[in-house]
């Protein structure tokens, strides 16, 4: 019997009991209650953001984001091919048109490049992710949208933590959208936030997520809202996350560094590079295996040493309802796909399990060459 390895698992204790607790005694457990005000302040001063959204889910944050954007029917909105689903669900829930480009090799992130020759007289808005909580070309990205006056939304779901040149991702386009699901860097259960600059919209958005009501007026709505509020319990949670998140940050790039140099001398083996000046989250490291391997095959003798692994997303392309939009080479998002694969990188794993699974990794992958 193997000791258990976490790839992605939640790292909760006593202080979130505890905090829960408070939540409960107060009598405060659906979506009115002080902690999630608090919880909001908090991790707006946390990036340093004008003020901060809660919502029910990083999905709901993205959604509402494009929304207030204004962004719908006829619009484009450029987004890359390699993501999560997620990502590319809420363009069409505001029924605008996802363009699809292909990412960078090395970053495996949106290319810049790709973005400007995507530009049409439709396009409203770039949705970039930091994958895998590896921040993008964000100077780059930024001269792009403000050359032709494009919106910019931040999927942030992977990069709390994550900066570019000093600035937290997230607080770069007009929306910054985390995800505080369970598997993420700190986890409320569900939940999500967005964050800008615009405080006014925010506000909106405040009031959207609340099924637009206004409160000093009974239950009069003058608006379509939406039912996208966190609960006071999942604020609970998140405060007693954040009183832990850098040293969470701390663990995942120590473990990060030790996949890098116990992996080193595998020349066929690569991981995600980071622009210079960035510093990624390293929500999940990440390597490409450049040598044909079958990761499936792989993966199941991982699992047989207890080594939980998981493929790099698909292409968004090659899902049913996205395939018609499938235009253009998406050659790098393929080649990562094909080639990618995440390793375990919870913080409730130790330094120890890290080398054991480096250890193993390196004797499979001398019996499936």
């Amino acid at each position: 019997m193997y000791k258990q390895i976490y790839l992605d698992a939640p790292n909760v204790g006593e202080l979130e009991k505890e905090y829960l607790n408070k939540a409960i005694d107060s009598g405060y457990i659906s979506t009115i209650g002080p902690f999630v005000s608090e919880f909001e302040e908090k991790f707006a001063q946390y990036l340093g953001a004008s003020k901060a959204v809660s919502t029910q889910s990083g999905t709901a944050a993205l959604h509402i984001s494009l929304y207030e954007l204004g962004i719908g029917k006829g619009d484009e909105v450029i987004v890359p091919a390699l993501t999560f689903i997620a990502t590319v669900n809420p363009i069409m829930y505001v029924g605008a048109k996802p363009v699809f480009v292909d990412v960078d090799m090395n970053t495996w992130n949106i290319d810049p490049d790709e973005i400007e020759k995507n530009i049409t007289e439709k396009t409203k808005a770039i949705l970039l992710v930091y994958l895998y909580g590896n921040p993008c070309d964000m100077e780059h990205i930024m001269k792009i949208a403000d050359k032709h006056n494009l919106h910019v939304v931040e999927d942030a779901t992977e990069s709390l933590g994550a900066k570019y040149k000093g600035k937290f991702t997230g607080t770069f386009g007009d929306f910054g959208c985390f995800s505080f699901n369970g598997n993420k860097i700190i986890t409320t259960g569900g939940g999500g936030m967005v964050v800008g600059k615009d405080i006014k919209r925010l506000e909106h958005i405040k009031f959207l997520v609340n099924q637009a009501r206004d409160e000093s007026n009974g239950y009069y709505h003058p608006e379509i809202g939406f039912n996208y509020r966190m609960t006071n319990i999942e604020a609970a949670m998140g405060l007693s996350q954040m009183t832990k998140l850098d040293d969470f940050l701390a663990r995942k790039k120590e473990f990060h560094d030790i996949y890098k140099e116990e992996l080193k001398d595998i020349d066929y083996i690569s991981f995600q590079t980071e622009h210079d000046n960035a510093n990624s989250s390293h929500w999940l490291t990440c390597i490409m295996i450049n040598k044909d391997v079958n990761i499936s095959a792989l993966q199941k003798l991982l699992k047989e040493k207890g080594i939980p692994s998981r493929r790099v997303f698909m292409p968004i392309v090659e899902f049913p309802p996205y395939k018609k939009f499938k235009k253009g080479n998406f050659n790098n998002s393929s080649q990562i796909y094909n080639s990618g694969l995440c390793l375990p990188s919870s913080t409730l794993n130790s330094k120890d399990d890290i080398y054991y699974i480096c250890n193993v990794l390196k004797d499979t992958l001398r019996i499936v060459n």
